[in-house]
């Protein structure tokens, strides 16, 4: 299906000038920069510092998956090419016996914080956990979604809901779907404003708005 454009109300996400120097020069590996560019997205839906994924976490976000898929290259592959290059930093954080692969952006802030989490002068919390995606299920698009829990289109309401799916992951558009049904506010507005709050303040099951054994980890 070809894209059809931005949107009138498209959001942007901050990107380290570096990307589209010296880096976008450099990376030669199409799964490595796909991974790299989700990864920066993926951060920038964070709240709190330090700001960092789990290996568990990238293995679960399907967005991530479908477009790796394309390349035949896993996850943990692609991260630990970001990583050898630099744009990434890794690390391996035990905690309560659980050990986990944390990733964030190769900054001096960054790096020095996911190195307090390895030598312990700093808890890495309650690590988020996450299923991997297992493959191709169908998601419920918005229009579908919005038909089947609160009634009929508008040609201006399907624009805004066109608009917010191309702003708000797919998983927090059911989730908020969902929450209004069990209000039982049954309307768009209510909807948005759940999004908005979850854009805003994070969203408590840690997905975005909170994924080998080689050189390059602490």
């Amino acid at each position: 299906m070809a894209f059809i454009g931005f949107p009138r109300r498209v959001r942007f996400t901050p990107v380290p000038n570096p990307i589209f120097g010296l880096l976008l020069e450099q990376i030669d590996d199409l799964a490595e920069l796909k991974c790299t560019l989700r990864v920066i997205w993926l951060l920038s839906q964070k709240k709190g510092y330090p700001r960092f994924l789990t290996l568990a976490e990238m293995e679960a976000d399907r967005t991530l998956l479908v477009a790796l898929a394309t390349t035949g290259v896993q996850v943990e592959t692609a991260l630990a090419r970001a990583v050898d290059r630099g744009t990434l930093v890794g690390v391996v954080a035990d905690r309560h016996g659980l050990r986990d692969r944390l990733y964030a952006l190769n900054t001096d802030a960054d790096r020095n914080a996911l190195a307090r989490f390895v030598d312990g002068t700093k808890d890495a919390g309650p690590l988020p956990r996450a299923m991997p995606w297992e493959g191709a299920t169908e998601r419920a698009n918005i229009f579908s979604l919005y038909e089947d829990n609160i009634g009929m289109l508008s040609p201006i309401l399907a624009e805004q809901l066109r608009e917010a799916e191309a702003v708000y992951p797919a998983s927090w558009i059911e989730d908020a779907f969902r929450e209004a049904v069990s209000q039982n506010k049954r309307s768009w507005r209510y909807i948005e404003r759940i999004l908005e709050r979850w854009e805003r303040e994070g969203k408590s099951d840690g997905e975005p708005g909170r994924y080998p054994k080689k050189a390059g980890y602490y």
